[in-house]
């Protein structure tokens, strides 16, 4: 077989946001065969798993709508990365042979270590768990007392749908109320949970959850017939399980390429990634960029050229307060909150548009790969792992 009629075997391991993008983003070669690997057979759009648990809307999207011609979608697991026969294994027993792997696992919950958390807390961070949370909510009177632990973005917008619909909620934050927003966002904020009668509690920490109750640092208690566990980052073990080096929360390390810094067959986007040790803050508006780049990183070897190193700004977030009002706050290339934010309907409108972004770029992605624009600039450390070290880092 001739050079010219070589077809590339590339296997995307994971199909949320990042690996979708991927998948069709490869497709700007017309020699490359794409086989996307995912358990579940629908898209989860995860910046709506709040809305499933509250009842507001669907989180979830066909494949068929979102990935381009000629991707194999295996809905499947996977168990091992087998380096040595280049061949990704799965739970069906199965297997696929690659020339390139992209890495997209994505992220989950972690399991909590507060006593009483894994057995009692219901968790959010997946699909599986947040239809389980929708029925306990269905069980469930208005005037139940409902606990969110974690005052970041997911805790925030699970707590402000339920206090829409008429619940008491209690936020726990264990600390600053979303310290990424501003203080004059934190304020906004603050006051909408306030108006809607949340009691929010930003300093004090759950040290136990019981079947009726949480309890905190202090020793204090209130009542908690339902507590939503929202805080906490995990990764899937599967980059471990492969003998590849990760960080402490299992990441995969790579240089600034995504590559890993084991095996340059093998490339990482997204959550699972961890570039010089330094991850991106994971976020949709993160994902699709590092999706494009890692596939990028992976036309290049193909290509036999040198790959580029990301290049991506993050510029703040959006966050829905209910269905009615938002907040977007806006921020530096950095990523450092600035004050000044965008609140009320506006706002939520915003959010809104956002959150339909993410899934149309994927779409636009797979009618015409290479499409996908975003904004660049953002700071990154100094060095990658080419000496298998970050400059700064311990």
């Amino acid at each position: 077989m001739t050079e010219h009629n070589t077809h590339h075997k590339v296997v995307v391991i994971g199909g949320g946001y990042a690996g979708t993008v991927a998948a069709n983003h490869l497709r700007l070669r017309t020699d490359v065969d794409i086989a996307l690997v995912n358990p579940r057979p629908r898209f989860v759009d995860r910046v709506r798993l709040h809305q499933l648990v509250a009842g507001t809307g669907d989180a979830t999207v066909d494949y068929g709508t979102l990935l381009g011609e000629g991707i194999e979608l295996v809905v499947d697991s996977a168990t091992r990365i087998d380096t040595a026969a280049r061949t990704v294994r799965l739970a069906s027993g199965g297997a696929l042979d690659y020339d390139h792997v992209i890495y997209a696992v994505g992220s989950t919950a972690a399991i909590p270590s507060v006593p009483g958390a894994a057995e009692f807390a219901f968790p959010i961070a997946e699909f599986e768990a947040a239809q389980r949370l929708r029925a306990r909510l269905d069980e469930l009177p208005l005037d139940a007392p409902v606990t969110v632990v974690g005052g970041g973005a997911t805790g925030i917008e699970t707590a402000a749908e339920l206090a829409e619909q008429g619940r008491m909620v209690t936020l726990v934050c264990g600390g600053c109320l979303m310290p990424s927003l501003s203080a004059p966002g934190r304020r906004y904020v603050a006051k909408w949970m306030s108006r809607h009668n949340v009691v929010v509690l930003e300093a004090s920490k759950v040290t136990e959850v019981r079947p009726d109750a949480v309890v905190f640092a202090d020793g204090g208690m209130r009542p908690s017939t339902l507590t939503i566990w929202t805080t906490g980052f995990g990764v899937p073990k599967l980059a471990a399980d492969s003998g590849l080096r990760t960080d402490a929360l299992g990441r995969l390390l790579t240089d600034e390429t995504l590559t890993s810094i084991d095996d340059e067959r093998i490339v990482a986007t997204g959550d699972a990634a961890a570039p010089s040790g330094q991850p991106l803050r994971m976020s949709g508006q993160g994902a699709g960029p590092l999706g494009a780049q890692a596939a990028d990183t992976v036309l290049s070897r193909v290509a036999g050229t040198e790959p580029a190193a990301i290049d991506l700004a993050l510029l703040g977030t959006c966050v829905s307060l209910g269905r009615h009002v938002g907040i977007r706050q806006l921020a530096r290339k950095d990523d450092i909150a600035i004050n000044l934010y965008i609140g009320g309907r506006a706002g939520a409108r915003i959010k809104e548009m956002t959150c339909k972004i993410g899934v149309s770029k994927i779409r636009r992605e797979a009618r015409k790969p290479g499409s996908l624009a975003w904004l660049k600039g953002g700071p990154r450390p100094e060095q990658s792992f080419s000496t298998g070290q970050v400059v700064g880092s311990a």
